[in-house]
């Protein structure tokens, strides 16, 4: 993980309500503690990052001050957009991205779903990519092509919210939770070029069902079998 950052102060105030003195430093100071134990918590730097998605950043922090486990909810379309994919799916895409590719921004897990932090954009091009490739639900690789498929992605941009884990959670937190945390205030982001290649890698490396086909006429379930191998 990213190390911390000396500034403990958001990437940009907004025009909101701020903080009183010291109470950014005290959030950063527990989650700079939280960071040593646990390499899926939100750093400070991220906490800054996620908080400047909102158009009052300082008064996000201060609610997730008062309430550091409960998930939050953020606006897509500025900072970041989400690409939602099927769990199995998603970690199949991580790990193409991390073994062969350029790695991946945030990424959280939400109802089993994975939530792809990705560059703003994204949300409206990653299905026109897969489309124009034909790897949408609705091309030849698709339900009716015999092959395999891009699964349906719910691409979230601007005007749509998404529900982010908390910034810090006990060891039996069963809700949205972070795999890959934001821990820097400029986190890399794929966009949908990165994410279209993530996904006709997965979907290739999954075989396509094959028709068996058979020279030899169905046989009768009720007939009987006889085995002629010991005649005498």
């Amino acid at each position: 993980m990213t190390a911390w950052l000396p500034d403990e102060t958001t990437l940009h105030h907004g025009d909101g309500p701020c903080l009183p003195a010291g109470h950014e430093a005290d959030l950063f100071s527990a989650l700079r503690e939280q960071a040593g134990h646990q390499t899926a918590q939100v750093t400070a730097a991220g906490a800054a990052w996620l908080a400047g998605a909102t158009a009052y950043p300082r008064s996000t922090l201060a609610q997730w001050e008062s309430r550091p486990t409960a998930p939050g909810v953020l606006p897509c379309g500025s900072a970041f957009d989400v690409v939602n994919v099927p769990t199995l799916f998603g970690r199949r895409m991580l790990e193409h991205l991390w073994a062969d590719g350029p790695g991946s921004g945030p990424v959280a897990s939400h109802r089993g779903r994975m939530l792809l932090f990705a560059s703003p954009g994204t949300a409206q091009r990653l299905p026109s990519l897969l489309d124009w490739e034909e790897w949408g639900a609705g091309g030849p690789r698709g339900p009716h092509g015999g092959g395999a498929k891009v699964p349906p992605l719910l691409c979230h941009g601007t005007g749509d919210a998404v529900t982010v884990p908390p910034l810090t959670c006990g060891a039996n937190y069963s809700g949205p939770r972070w795999l890959v945390a934001p821990d820097t205030r400029s986190p890399w982001l794929p966009g949908p070029d990165v994410l279209l290649w993530a996904c006709v890698r997965v979907a290739r490396s999954v075989p396509a069902p094959t028709p068996r086909i058979s020279i030899f006429p169905l046989t009768d379930p009720g007939a009987k079998v006889y085995d002629v191998s010991r005649r005498r």
